[in-house]
């Protein structure tokens, strides 16, 4: 009977191993070089904390900092402009603040354009606020969710100011008066929350009527435009005709004030002329009187050429004998 053979196992090769440890100091020196600098760009500031606590912002460029975690810095662009689309989105949109956590997935939303105004009519309004960060330290701790708080404060503020017009403001005439009130609101909220960030401009985009309404609304518009146009045509002739009828009437008083002055002037004269004659007459009657005939026939006897004018007790016209076309007159 054989004896059964007894195996060994070979002794580890601790080689190796020492050799992987060799190699940990190694890759914890690589990991600390390259993360202890980091570079901030130029549109932008580094918030610096260490052990999670707020320690400084940092300008754009190249910085150094603790390795291993215990100093972390937060990029925030500040000199970036960021814009929250209300109602509606474009679809290659950046800021992810643009989606609202009460429609996740959604950029557009009824819910959030549809409104009623102050005189129980709905309203579908969309709306651009841009802004961009003003302090970052504000913006990183004082608020969780800066930006999704800036967009729900931005729809209640519209809706308090749509809630505060009636529908032909928000529609019409009002826009600009929306769109002032709103952003001046929207600041002050802002401010009071201390968000961190500098409210620029605020701008409507789109304000209709609802769908179910929108043909019968389109038609009242163009009832009130076809009131407007007709005013309008009505106060172009009126301001043609009035103009001109107050012209002809000026100068036919003109006219008539320039022909009184003639005829007083020419009273005056005649009156003039007959007191300068009576004076004449006053002192030579006779004299007078027969200057005064033979001028008046000097006159007169030039427009009655074709006539003879003798006496009337003439009974014998010979040897004056009337010649052909005159008339002979006693």
């Amino acid at each position: 009977m054989s004896r059964p053979t007894l195996a060994y196992r070979n002794p580890p090769d601790w080689s190796k191993l020492r050799r992987l440890l060799w190699l940990l100091p190694g890759l914890l020196l690589l990991i600390g070089v390259f993360t202890t600098y980091y570079t901030v760009p130029s549109d932008s500031v580094g918030v610096l904390l260490r052990f999670g606590k707020y320690s400084s912002t940092e300008e754009p460029g190249l910085h150094f900092k603790l390795p291993f975690g215990v100093d972390e810095v937060i990029v925030v662009p500040v000199k970036r402009q960021l814009k929250l689309e209300f109602g509606f989105y474009t679809p290659s949109y950046t800021n992810n603040d643009q989606v609202a956590f009460e429609y996740p997935g959604e950029g557009e939303s009824e819910a959030e354009r549809s409104m009623v105004t102050g005189d129980l009519n709905s309203v579908v309004v969309e709306w651009v606020v841009q802004y961009h960060v003003a302090d970052a330290r504000q913006y990183c701790f004082h608020v969780r969710y800066p930006g999704q708080t800036l967009r729900d404060i931005g729809e209640a503020v519209m809706r308090e100011v749509v809630g505060d017009r009636t529908v032909d403001e928000v529609i019409t005439i009002g826009r600009q008066d929306i769109e002032t009130t709103a952003l001046d609101r929207l600041r002050k909220l802002a401010g009071d929350y201390q968000l961190g960030v500098g409210i620029d401009q605020l701008q409507l985009k789109n304000v209709n009527p609802p769908a179910a309404v929108q043909t019968s609304f389109n038609e009242v518009n163009k009832a009130q435009q076809d009131k407007e146009s007709m005013i309008n045509v009505a106060n172009g002739d009126y301001n043609k005709v009035v103009p001109r009828a107050r012209g002809v009437a000026e100068q036919m008083k003109s006219e008539a004030e320039g022909y009184q002055l003639k005829r007083v002037n020419e009273a005056l004269g005649d009156v003039a002329a007959f007191q300068a004659q009576l004076v004449q007459y006053s002192k030579s009657p006779v004299v007078t009187r027969t200057r005064l005939y033979l001028e008046t026939m000097q006159e007169v006897l030039p427009a009655l050429a074709g006539k003879w004018i003798v006496d009337k007790g003439v009974t014998q016209l010979l040897p004056m004998l009337p010649v052909a076309g005159q008339e002979v007159r006693k």
